[in-house]
C-alpha cells in the first residue's frame, strides 16, 4: 500500500505542454494554482456555437463542428471544474448550456446520446445517433455540482430518479453516470438508497465490464467514485481504492502521460484523450494525497 507518490509531476506537465490543446493547458494552469480562471473559459469559448451548445470536437470522440449533447457534458465537467466562484462567466454559461439541452432535450427529460447531425462527421463507433438517455445522470450531475436551477434540470432529475427507482441500471457506462448523478443530487437518505441497488452491477474486484468495448475493458473503482467521502465510496473498500490508486501511479507512460483503454480510432482523438486523462489523472492522485 502506497502513501508517497512515485509521480514525475515536470514530466507530466511537460506532457500536457507538448501533447495536450490549449484548453488542458490553461486547466493545468488554473490547477497548479497560477492562473485565473478566465483563461480556461477564453480556451472554451471556440468550441461553442451560436445555437448556445458545443462542439467542434471538445467531445474528443465527436469530431465535427455541430452542438452535441457530448459536447455539452464536456463544457459542464470544465465549468464545474472550475467551480461556480471562479468566474462570473461560469454560471452564465452552464446557465445557457441548460438552455440548450432543454431545447434538445426529449419529452420524459432526458437528452439523446448522439443527435442526428454527428452521422455527416468523423466519430467513433459507439457514437451514432441514438436516444439513449444515460448521459442525463452525469450531465444533471454537473449542473447539481454548480448548484443551477433550471427547469429542464428539475426534469432531467425527475427521470434520472425515476430510473433508479426502477429497474437496477446495467451497463458499465450507465452505472457510472449513475453514480456520478448519486454523488451530486442533495438527497442524502434518497442517494445512500440508490448507491446499494446498484452494488450487484459491480464485480468482487469492484470493476464492471463495458459492453461493446475492448478486449477486457473495464471502468475499475476510481472511474466511478473518483473523490474521497462521495456517497459511491460505500461500494468500495480502503483497500480497493488504494490498490487503485497504485495502479494510476504506474500506469504513467515514458513520456510523461497517461493512456486510456477504450478504442484509439484517431490520431486527433487520441492525442486530444490522452492529455484530458492526464490532467484526470494528477487531479486524481491529488485528491488522494498523492501528489
Amino acid at each position: 500500500m502506497s502513501t508517497r507518490t512515485r509521480i514525475d509531476i515536470r514530466a507530466a506537465h511537460r506532457f500536457i505542454y507538448d501533447d495536450a490543446r490549449l484548453l488542458e493547458r490553461h486547466r493545468l494552469a488554473v490547477w497548479s494554482g497560477d492562473a485565473p480562471a478566465g483563461r480556461v473559459l477564453d480556451a472554451l469559448r471556440p468550441y461553442r456555437n451560436d445555437d448556445g451548445g458545443w462542439g467542434h470536437a471538445l467531445e474528443p470522440d465527436l469530431r465535427g463542428p455541430d452542438s452535441q449533447v457530448s459536447g455539452a457534458l464536456s463544457a459542464l465537467e470544465v465549468l464545474a471544474e472550475l467551480g461556480a466562484d471562479a468566474d462570473p462567466d461560469v454560471m452564465r454559461l452552464a446557465t445557457e448550456t441548460a438552455d440548450w439541452l432543454a431545447s434538445v432535450a426529449l419529452t420524459d427529460g432526458r437528452v439523446p446520446h448522439v443527435l442526428p447531425t454527428a452521422a455527416d462527421y468523423p466519430a467513433a463507433p459507439w457514437m451514432q445517433p441514438n436516444d439513449d438517455g444515460f448521459l442525463t445522470f452525469v450531465i444533471a450531475a454537473r449542473l447539481w455540482e454548480l448548484e443551477v436551477r433550471h427547469e429542464w434540470l428539475d426534469a432531467a432529475t425527475t427521470w434520472c430518479w425515476a430510473r433508479l427507482d426502477g429497474e437496477t441500471p446495467v451497463g458499465g457506462y450507465t452505472v457510472m453516470f449513475a453514480l456520478s448523478f448519486l454523488d451530486a443530487v442533495p438527497e442524502p437518505d434518497r442517494v445512500a438508497q440508490a448507491v446499494e441497488r446498484l452494488r450487484p452491477a459491480l464485480g468482487d474486484d469492484g470493476t464492471i465490464g463495458v459492453e461493446g468495448g475492448q478486449d477486457d475493458e473495464k471502468l475499475r473503482p476510481l472511474d466511478m467514485s473518483p473523490r474521497p467521502g462521495a456517497p459511491s465510496r460505500a461500494l468500495f473498500s480502503e483497500a480497493q481504492i488504494s490498490a487503485e490508486l497504485d495502479r494510476l501511479e504506474q500506469e504513467r507512460l515514458e513520456d510523461g502521460g497517461w493512456d486510456f483503454d477504450f478504442l484509439h480510432w484517431s490520431p486527433g482523438q487520441t492525442v486530444e484523450w490522452r492529455g484530458i486523462v492526464t490532467l484526470g489523472a494528477l487531479r486524481t492522485l491529488r485528491l488522494h494525497g498523492r501528489l
